[in-house]
């Protein structure tokens, strides 16, 4: 259930309501919206009568929430949320373009990438200090040492970085370097991990698990905003299919459904959808027109030697045609939209 603050409504008004919740044995999460505040009620067994609270000064109404998810709906927020990183907004009607390479191997390999990158309209850097590999024989990342290096372009490039994180043990190292943490395909349900990020400080990067369905994805994302880190990225990056022309089987239908359901952000991995090199700029394209907020990309500049997925990694050239062509079909649609 929502109670919903009149307009009016003072903070002392609101924070009465927060303990008359607490009071009955659940928990009050306030949620700031562009006009007005919302107190979601969570952690309840079944409904919650709403006659004690619409009596209260300051309460405008109660609103049962009809979504298993609560925090990530548009029942709950019907406001987008904005993702600030930096100077960066993700979410705020403008296309957000992540890029670099899959793993972090060097200084000199990662700033070649990030100036690559950086010059061709790439907003943030991605890269990988850890690497979750389906072969325990693959290269599995520089860890820290990867991650000094991230703070090296971060210093070098003025772009905020963003990198994924493993397991409960690494999140304070990697929280401690990086501008957003990502949650890869594999951990998306890992809630241990999803509980860690709750309480984190830095924005959350989750992405789809490869056979998950989207009220699943949404419902990972309710674990880390039930912990009270509101500043989360949703990103679709493929699902597992029978079909084997590409790795993974890219859903843009996911991006209008998440749109009309929850206020948080979408973006979209073309790269580990398409798992090839030809795939990644059409995928982009239509991705943008599907109205995703962003797009995460995988870049390198010498991909044949690459230690990880050089195969789906653009040239720096191909990236250039990338952003020219996307940030085209973006124009379109903004344009319309004015």
């Amino acid at each position: 259930m929502l109670i919903v603050m009149s307009r009016q409504a003072t903070p002392e008004q609101t924070e009465a309501v927060v303990t008359a919740i607490e009071n009955r044995g659940y928990v009050a999460r306030p949620i700031p919206g562009g006009e007005r505040v919302t107190i979601g009620i969570l952690h309840n067994k079944g409904p919650v009568d709403a006659s004690p609270f619409l009596g209260m000064p300051g309460v405008s109404d109660a609103i049962p929430v009809t979504k298993p998810y609560k925090l990530v709906s548009r029942e709950c927020k019907p406001e987008d949320t904005i993702v600030q990183v930096g100077d960066i907004a993700i979410g705020n009607g403008n296309l957000v373009i992540m890029a670099g390479p899959c793993a972090i191997e060097s200084e000199l390999q990662a700033l070649t990438i990030a100036r690559h990158v950086k010059a061709s309209g790439a907003h943030i850097f991605r890269g990988g200090a850890f690497k979750p590999r389906t072969s325990p024989y693959s290269f599995q990342g520089l860890g820290k040492e990867g991650l000094e290096i991230l703070a090296k372009v971060r210093e070098t490039t003025g772009m905020p970085v963003v990198t994924e994180v493993m397991d409960e043990d690494t999140f304070d190292l990697v929280e401690s370097y990086t501008d957003i943490i990502q949650i890869g395909t594999r951990n998306m349900q890992n809630f241990s991990l999803l509980k860690r990020a709750g309480r984190a400080s830095k924005p959350v990067l989750l992405k789809r698990g490869m056979a998950a369905t989207i009220e699943e994805w949404l419902m990972a994302a309710e674990y880390i905003l039930e912990g009270g880190n509101s500043q989360v990225i949703l990103c679709e990056r493929g699902v597992r299919t029978f079909a084997d022309h590409s790795r993974n089987t890219l859903d843009l239908s996911s991006i209008p459904v998440v749109r009309k359901q929850s206020h948080l952000p979408i973006i979209v991995d073309p790269s580990h959808a398409a798992g090839r090199r030809d795939q990644v700029i059409p995928l982009s394209r239509a991705a943008v027109a599907a109205e995703a907020h962003g797009l995460m990309v995988e870049v390198h500049h010498e991909p044949e030697k690459a230690m990880s997925d050089g195969a789906q990694s653009l040239y720096p050239d191909q990236f250039t045609l990338l952003c020219k062509q996307v940030n085209a079909i973006f124009d379109i649609f903004h344009s319309k939209s004015l």
